[in-house]
Formats: C-alpha cells, structure tokens, sequence
C-alpha cells in the first residue's frame, strides 16, 4: 500500500512541475508549446506529450489543434501556487547568503513538500526583513 501512495505523490509533483514550466513559458514567451516545455525541463517530447495527455484528461490544460497549451482556470491555480511558492522560497534562501543557482534548486526541491505553515512563516520573515 505504501508504495501505491509514494508513487501517486510522484505524479503530483511531476504534474505541479510541468503545470509550473507551463505557466514560466506563458510569461517568456507570451505562449506555451511542447518543445519548449521538453527543453525547460530537460526531458524529451515523448515524455511532454505523455504529460500533457494526462494532464488534459484531468482538466489542467486544453490543447488546440497547432499544439498550443492553455492552462485552464484549475491548472492554472495550481501553476500559479507552486512558481509563488518557487520564487518566494528562491528569495528566502538567497536572503539567507545561499548562492542564487543553489537557491533555485533547493527551492524546486521543497516547494512540493513544505507545510502551508512554514510557507507563510518564512513569508512573513522576508517581509519583516524588507522593512
């Protein structure tokens, strides 16, 4: 039963990653395709469309006919969730004298799995340390 639950977590986190990669390339390039999405990620089409073919059966994306991706209001809920949580954990551990590329792995790492109370603790502390 365990691995039943470890490996389903799996998915979610993958799914929350290409969600997120999806909205990155929406704000880069103002659209989001496949090919993008496999080199951002550094996986290939066969693995993209393999997730996208999930991710439109659940209702997170559409795709329309040329093979551009539309994050619907559900995925992009999600998306929009975990890159805040990405940029703000990114930002903390910057703040904290973690060097910027290390920064942004280590919060690609944790930003699946940190608590919503931790979260908003270590937001609140940037803030206080803003002022």
């Amino acid at each position: 039963m365990m691995k039943r639950q470890v490996y389903a977590l799996t998915i979610q986190k993958s799914a929350e990653d290409y969600l997120e990669a999806m909205l990155m390339m929406k704000e880069i390039h103002g659209y989001i395709r496949s090919i993008d999405i496999a080199e951002h990620l550094g996986v290939t089409k066969p693995s993209v469309s393999y997730a996208t073919k999930r991710l439109r059966e659940n209702g997170y994306i559409t795709m329309d006919r040329s093979g551009f991706i539309t994050l619907t209001d559900q995925g992009m809920e999600i998306a929009d969730r975990i890159y805040r949580r990405h940029k703000m954990l990114t930002e903390f551990f910057t703040t904290i004298g973690v060097d910027i590329e290390i920064a942004r792995e280590d919060a690609c790492k944790v930003e699946h799995d940190i608590s919503d109370e931790t979260f908003v603790a270590m937001s609140r502390f940037l803030e206080l340390q803003k002022k």
